[in-house]
């Protein structure tokens, strides 16, 4: 099994190699990942202990971010070392301060992860939710790194539980824990001879509610508001718009937020040709002229969690392509989260539907009897503002789960 990972490794660097040289974003990954270890020598401090988290991208970033955090906070003699797979990670968040050194993560070679261990000489690894790699986790095993899957899910069409993956199974025990999100998790891996699980639940759940604490006041869109039942569609895609569109195009008594996934002048034109309502967007408006408008369209990043704040029903796109977005950074303001039907995947979209205060989509008739539920029964609309703050607030803790587990609390 060694051999064969190798050899499919090295395939793989081949073809990174290959695509980089017609691909943007692969090309910078290569890059990144072969200036991991200069910049790990000119910034290492070889009398330091260095916590390592890695990410593969940004969303398992933000599930690691809360443990980060923690560490930092409770353990100052401690460095952190965070690394990233994908460059939608590292680029957004190469400078994050709450680590010592953010670099690429180098391939998982056997010389690559020895050199890159013998730089680093981890005292502790976290390894976020999905990332298993072979030669990194043999070596922390061998030199006695206890190293831990953080918020980790499996599912029984992973490779590990089928008849082809038992031997590459055999990387799961080296952790010294596997830190699980369900129940579901630790029973598949219990049929695999794995009992050193423990389900503490998803990490994320802890982030939204530091991102609900930190949120901005936004003095246009309070005045946008205007104490109006305020509809916020988050990280939408054109299928998304084609349908919430069409109902407030014809609902004009609900004001409309929309914070489009790709913000680039082509959708956002494409969104003001589908979109009847007298709109402005955020960036070219003033709080006087935001008032006298029916729909607002954020063109700028970094406000949407803030903005959640301000609505009354949510909406989070991408269900009707490769998945949904964030439910958490809406339901934790305590309303309604509609998505579309991609949803089976995510688990915390399932456990809101299941809390009550989430709702999945099919079709634009779908969506209108909903809205007008929504819009006729403000008991019922309430009723399920309540259930989707209980389903966050009874999910959270899981960041102190892990360092009493690490023992680091």
């Amino acid at each position: 099994m060694y051999t064969l990972y190798n050899i499919a490794i090295y395939i793989y660097y081949f073809g990174v190699i290959v695509t980089s040289l017609f691909n943007k974003k692969v090309r910078t990954m290569w890059r990144g990942e072969r200036a991991a270890f200069g910049l790990l020598k000119e910034k290492t401090d070889p009398d330091a202990d260095y916590v390592w988290v890695h990410a593969a991208s940004l969303g398992e970033f933000e599930q690691g971010r809360p443990l980060m955090e923690a560490i930092r906070k409770r353990h100052p003699e401690l460095k952190i070392l965070l690394t990233f797979f994908s460059p939608s990670g590292y680029e957004v968040r190469k400078n994050y301060e709450g680590a010592d050194i953010v670099c690429y993560l180098p391939l998982d070679t056997p010389m690559n992860a020895i050199r890159f261990l013998r730089t680093i000489r981890p005292k502790m690894a976290f390894f976020i939710k999905y990332e298993f790699w072979w030669n990194y986790l043999h070596i922390l095993k061998y030199r006695n790194v206890p190293v831990y899957s953080v918020s980790s899910i499996f599912r029984e069409k992973q490779v590990f539980f089928r008849w082809y993956g038992k031997h590459y199974s055999r990387v799961l025990r080296c952790f010294t824990r596997i830190l699980v999100q369900n129940e579901k998790s630790r029973e598949l891996l219990k049929g695999i001879g794995i009992e050193n699980v423990d389900v503490i639940g998803d990490t994320r759940f802890d982030r939204v509610l530091q991102i609900r604490e930190a949120s901005k006041e936004l003095p246009i869109i309070k005045a946008f508001c205007q104490d109006k039942p305020v509809f916020v569609a988050g990280s939408s895609w054109p299928p998304d718009e084609d349908i919430f569109l069409r109902y407030f195009n014809e609902h004009k008594d609900w004001k409309l937020i929309i914070a489009p996934h790709v913000i680039g002048e082509d959708h956002l034109k494409e969104i003001m040709s589908k979109n009847k309502r007298t709109t402005v967007r955020y960036t070219q408006t003033t709080e006087a002229e935001a008032a006298d408008a029916e729909c607002i369209i954020i063109d700028c990043f970094g406000l949407l969690s803030s903005i959640y704040h301000y609505g009354d029903v949510a909406y989070v796109g991408g269900g009707f392509g490769v998945g949904i977005h964030n439910v958490l950074e809406a339901a934790v303001w305590a309303m309604p989260v509609i998505f579309g039907p991609n949803n089976e995947r995510f688990q915390e979209a399932q456990g809101l539907k299941a809390a009550g205060g989430g709702f999945d989509i099919n079709t634009y008739l779908d969506f209108e009897k909903l809205m007008n539920r929504f819009a006729s029964n403000e008991e019922y609309r309430l009723g399920c503002c309540k259930k989707a703050k209980a389903f966050v607030d009874s999910f959270t803790g899981a960041t102190e789960k892990v360092l009493k587990i690490c023992g680091l609390q």
